[in-house]
């Protein structure tokens, strides 16, 4: 990711921190350096990431390097973005999804 990125790297190790006992809402994007949907969706989760600043987390999670956390959420196809609240899973949307759409799910959530 570029420098100043709003989006925060999870890794296992950062994820009940960063995901389970965050403040805010957090948008998970579970992804893979060789998946080109995920690399399409990648400017899509860092606009999120800017237009929902202090109102949501976004973070990338590389189920390559996670993959007990992927199968544990039960993400069998990437890219995978799931919304915590409140440190449990509330919403989910799987594969290339119109950055549009994504607004209107998430302005309805948050």
């Amino acid at each position: 990711m570029s420098e100043g990125s709003a989006v925060v790297e999870i890794s296992a190790a950062s994820f009940e921190g960063d995901v389970l006992k965050a403040d805010l809402p957090v948008l998970v994007d579970f992804w893979a350096e060789w998946c080109g949907a995920c690399r399409a969706m990648a400017p899509v989760v860092e606009e999120l990431a800017r237009d929902y600043n202090g109102r949501l987390r976004v973070g990338k999670l590389n189920v390559d390097h996670a993959p007990e956390l992927a199968s544990q959420y039960g993400v069998r196809s990437i890219p995978t973005l799931i919304l915590f609240r409140g440190g449990q899973p509330v919403d989910r949307f799987v594969g290339q999804i119109p950055r549009k759409e994504l607004t209107f799910r998430l302005d309805k959530l948050l």
